[in-house]
């Protein structure tokens, strides 16, 4: 799948499948906080291990993300 199918197939599920839209959104909600502790000089050791819940809990919804992405993909293969 060439990378334009590939968003125009994330924009189609993020209007019409509500677990996808959630999941898009809370990643993109873990990259700001994540980003925010990044801009920080220096973490205290509560901040360090929010930020690594934090890439867990990203990576997590990444791999919900992609798994959803490649059931609506499968189809297009076969």
């Amino acid at each position: 799948m060439d990378r334009n199918a590939q968003e125009e197939l994330k924009a189609h599920l993020v209007e019409t499948n509500e677990e996808f839209r959630r999941l898009v959104e809370q990643h993109t909600d873990y990259a700001h906080k994540l980003e925010e502790l990044a801009s920080r000089p220096h973490l205290s050791e509560q901040e360090q291990v929010e930020e690594v819940r934090l890439k867990k809990l990203k990576l997590r919804s990444k791999d919900q993300i992609e798994a959803i992405l490649s059931r609506y993909r499968a189809p297009q293969v076969a």
